[in-house]
């Protein structure tokens, strides 16, 4: 079997176009998409409330949002330069 934590927490390859901060911020993007599935089956087991689920996301988006902003990553489409 491969690594466990392989298993549980799987990592995708980056394919877009590389620049450091680029890949920075995939990494956080791919963090965030495990965390939201946390939250969610927290609350789906009835382990949190909606309004509680609901607070943790609203955190963390904020959270990655500044990560964005302190990459210098704009919204703006990187391959139509």
């Amino acid at each position: 079997m491969a690594d466990k934590n392989e298993f549980l927490h799987p990592r995708h390859r980056y394919r877009g176009n590389f620049t450091p901060e680029y890949l920075v911020f995939n990494a956080n993007l791919q963090e965030f998409a495990q965390e939201i599935g946390y939250i969610v089956s927290l609350q789906t087991n009835g382990k949190i409330s909606t309004e509680e689920a609901c607070r943790r996301i609203k955190v963390i988006w904020r959270e990655l949002e500044l990560s964005r902003e302190k990459l210098g990553i704009g919204y703006d489409d990187p391959t139509k330069d």
